[in-house]
């Protein structure tokens, strides 16, 4: 396929979503649910420790490791979809 620049504007569109998506997650989790929410979050417990305590300690940094999962299945696809992958 050829490089036309609509199709490479169109691939970095779709690529900068992406990577909108995932660092609104990441801010979700990390700073919504380990700061903001942190109170509310605290009535529930996972592991014997209150949620929003996880949260802050662990749920983010778990986040953090799946969403760069997630970006990497994302890209090989998006990579294959516009033919710019490197198999």
């Amino acid at each position: 396929m050829s490089d036309s620049p609509n199709r490479m504007t169109s691939y970095w569109k779709k690529n900068l979503r992406t990577l909108l998506v995932l660092l609104s997650v990441w801010f979700i989790v990390s700073f919504g649910f380990g700061i903001i929410l942190v109170e509310p979050l605290n009535q529930y417990h996972l592991g014997g420790y209150p949620l929003g305590f996880w949260f802050a300690q662990q749920g983010s940094i778990y986040t953090f490791i799946i969403l760069i999962f997630v970006y990497v299945a994302r890209m090989n696809k998006l990579d294959r979809e516009f033919d710019v992958h490197e198999d």
